[in-house]
Formats: structure tokens, sequence, C-alpha cells
């Protein structure tokens, strides 16, 4: 019997890992257990991602050339989107994601897939292959027999747990979609806002995204901060103001993200992808394009072993993935405790936004996915108006930076421990 692989949903990343499994001619099966609600998702994809994966340009609602940064004390950076070389293809892709979604799906169902509307539940992996149970919609209930199990199946992963996996870290986005009057669209027209500060974020950031009718207004929490949503997002309503006067709530919705990613992404007959893996980076909570890449860089790899599904060849998967992220993944995790550790920092944060050597590495960075090189003369820019900055900023100047930094990396980890804490407690 030819190798057959089962995908544990259909969203961005399982729909990716199987059009690229379909590519090799494999047997590719995909449970999804919803097909109609949208994934809750800002809904950024960077340029990279559409020629990478030969997608429509038809799939994007706005592009945005242009993001205001507001600090909590109200200061604002307004950041071009634009890399070394201006070129088209400075811009932030707005989609929604019951559009963006269903054409990735529907495009590996033309390729070959099968596609399975239910909901997985039951896992069981052994050396002889895998088998999965699941129950659609109308109660029936079935089964599934694969070779190699993909676990595309968000930060809650089943599959995960089916394996016997510990829950991730995880912070939660809430957002509303507004439906403004014309006049007041026009302020979202090419701009995408970012809003920092306690009141509306603790230590991630909140936003105001622009789709093809409506904009979607939302908030991250990460850590130990998931009670507080509703009452950020009102907050951050407020801080909006008269921008949103005569807007009109279309759907309200929450999701939660990964905050870490797992220590192996690949196992005998199993992998996980995406949000599943935890690969949503840190500073922006990006991970449409992350879950595209690895279900791809999962297939691949797996198209390679099939024969030999076992830990060892699969894990080439997950070490490939380090030696081509880590580097970006590790700063940018340096990067959200830094800017977002406390108020003040996010005042430096914001400042910081204004050099452009600042600018060309972020963007040029986010369009290409690659860390873009700083010349040493940018470096020694960059570090003297950040060292000004700090200065300006700084409540307690007797307190080093560097120490200040060390606390920062405390807090953050006793949040995820208490957070750890209660989960473990919960599921006794």
């Amino acid at each position: 019997m030819a190798p057959r692989v089962l995908v544990v949903g259909a969203s961005v990343g399982g729909a990716t890992a199987a059009i690229t499994l379909r590519s090799f001619g494999i047997e590719t099966i995909m449970i999804e257990k919803e097909l109609v609600k949208a994934k809750p998702c800002g809904g950024a994809v960077p340029p990279a991602a559409f020629h990478e994966f030969d997608l429509p340009t038809s799939l994007i609602d706005r592009k945005v050339r242009q993001c205001l940064i507001v600090s909590p004390s109200g200061q604002e950076t307004h950041v071009p989107v634009a890399g070394t070389v201006p070129s088209d293809d400075d811009y932030v892709a707005m989609v929604r994601r019951e559009v963006f979604d269903s054409f990735l799906r529907q495009r590996a169902q033309e390729r070959g897939a099968e596609l399975i509307h239910a909901q997985l539940t039951g896992l069981r992996v052994d050396r002889r292959g895998v088998e999965a149970t699941y129950r659609t919609p109308t109660g029936h209930e079935g089964s599934v027999w694969a070779d190699v199990v993909i676990g595309a199946d968000g930060a809650y992963s089943p599959t995960a747990k089916f394996l016997g996996l510990p829950n991730l870290p995880r912070a939660v986005a809430m957002q509303e979609r507004i439906k403004l009057p014309p006049d007041k669209m026009a302020r979202w027209e090419e701009t995408a806002d970012l809003y920092l500060g306690r009141e509306v974020s603790p230590d991630l950031y909140a936003w105001a995204f622009p789709k093809r009718d409506h904009i979607a207004v939302g908030i991250g929490a990460g850590p130990g901060h998931g009670s507080a949503a509703k009452q950020l997002l009102a907050n951050l309503k407020r801080r909006l103001g008269p921008a949103l006067d005569g807007g009109q709530v279309i759907l309200r919705e929450a999701h939660a993200l990964p905050m870490e990613p797992r220590p192996h992404m690949a196992f005998d007959r199993a992998m996980l992808i995406g949000d599943a893996a935890g690969l949503v980076v840190h500073t922006s909570g990006e991970g449409i394009y992350w879950a595209m890449k690895s279900g791809q860089m999962a297939a691949q790899t797996l198209a390679e072993y099939l024969d030999v599904p076992s830990a060892a060849n699969l894990r080439h998967y997950e070490r490939r993935w380090w030696k081509q992220y880590g580097t970006m993944y590790r700063f940018l995790r340096f990067l959200q405790i830094w800017g977002y550790g406390n108020e003040r920092q996010m005042e430096v944060f914001t400042e910081m936004c204004r050099n452009y050597d600042v600018q060309r590495l972020t963007f040029d960075s986010y369009m290409h996915k690659k860390m873009a090189p700083a010349p040493w003369l940018a470096q020694l820019r960059m570090t003297a108006e950040i060292i000004a900055s700090e200065v300006r900023n700084y409540v307690r100047p007797r307190t080093p930076l560097r120490e200040q930094l060390g606390l920062m990396v405390v807090e953050k980890a006793r949040a995820m421990a208490a957070d750890e804490a209660i989960a473990a407690n919960s599921a006794k």
C-alpha cells in the first residue's frame, strides 16, 4: 500500500503541508474541525509569503505601507514600511483568514489531498503506524490509518496532547472587527496602528489593522494576564476614541498564542508545525508565515524519510528549521523582553523605531525573513541613540541597564512559572 500521511488541521500550516506532500505524490488526508468560522487573527502576511508559496495578490485586503507606533505616554513614531531599496513589495499584506485559509484548503484538495470535516478524538502512534479516530459535526465516528501524522492544530494542539506532550505557555489575543463609515475608514487606507502601554497590553502590544471594509482592533496579553483581556480591549477602544465614531462591531474573537517553541517538533511517525510547535515570533506575535514555512519544511523532510519515519530521521526538519531561523527567533524573543518589559522601555522602543537603521533592519528582516546584516557604523549609531533614549526615559538612573534587562527576564520567567502551576493544578 502506498505511504499515507495524516495532517490534523487544515488551516494555513496544515494546508501548506498537504500541498507540499501532494507535490511529491504522497497520499494525504487532512482533518479539520472548523470550516466555517474564521480563525481569530490579526491577519498580517509578509510579501515573501506570496512569492514563496505562489499566492494570488487577490487574497490581499489592504497593503499597509505605513505603521504608526504610539507609546504609553502618547508619543508617536511613523514608520514607513520599506526595505533598503524601495520596491512594490514594500508593504504588509492584510488578509482575512476565512478567505486566506479557504483558498489554501481548496488548493490542497485540487492537488489531490482528501479533506475530512471532523474533530480528532483519539490518536495512537506505534511502530506499525498511526491510527486516528474522529467525530464529524453530525455525530458520525470514523477512523483513519496513516504512516505518519503532522499536527497542525494550533496552540491547544490535540495531536500534541495525544502524544503526551505538555502544554506550552500561552498568550491571549482578543480583537473586535469594527465596520466604520467611509470617512473614518480612510484613516486606515494604508496604515496600521500599534499601541504600547500597560493599559492596553502589559507585555505585548495592541493594534488596529485595516481589512477590506472594516478594521480589526485587538490586544495581546502574555502569560499571567489573560483574565484582563476584555478590559484591555475596552481600554484600547477608549484610547482610539473618535477614530471609532460611528463604528459597528461585527465580530468579537479571541485565540491563544504559544509563547515558547517546543524543545522537539518531530518524533517517531509524528511531527508538529506552526502554533502546535510553538512557532510564533515574540515581538510581533506573527504566526501565518511561520506556520506555512514549517508546514512546507516538515513535508519536504517527510518526503525524504518516509520509508523510515523515525524520530532520528524526522528531526532533520527541526535542525534545518533552527539553523535557518534560530538567530531571528532568539533576537525577537530578546527584543520583546527588552522593548515591552515595562512602560519606560516601551517609550525607548517607540523612540528607537524612528532610527533609519532600525527601520531598515526591521523591515528587511520582515519582508525577506532573514536577519539583515548591520554594518558596524550603523550599529554604533543605533547604540548611541538607544543609550540617549534610555537616559531620557530612565526613572532609576543608578540601576545599570544590564541589571534592568536581567530583572525583565526574571519577571517573565516568574509569570510563566505561575501559569504552568495553574495549568498543572487544573489538570489534576
